[in-house]
């Protein structure tokens, strides 16, 4: 994917991936399997660099809309 306003930290390429994933966030979550914690990752298709950003659930359509748009 291409972005104009997006640029790798290290090696200045402009197109990248995106993905999500979900983790648990302390002794309560992990006892009853519960991943409260959700993050959007933005790697660099030239040299993998990824980029972590924390989201809520209601912020990820957000982040997504920055990167796709």
């Amino acid at each position: 994917m291409h972005h104009d306003n997006w640029q790798c930290a290290k090696c200045s390429h402009d197109e990248f991936e995106t993905d999500q994933f979900r983790a648990t966030g302390g002794n309560f979550a992990k006892i009853f399997d519960v991943q409260n914690k959700r993050f959007t990752t933005v790697s660099c298709t030239r040299c993998s660099f990824t980029e972590i950003y924390r989201t809520r659930s209601s912020n990820l359509g957000n982040v997504f809309d920055f990167f796709t748009s």
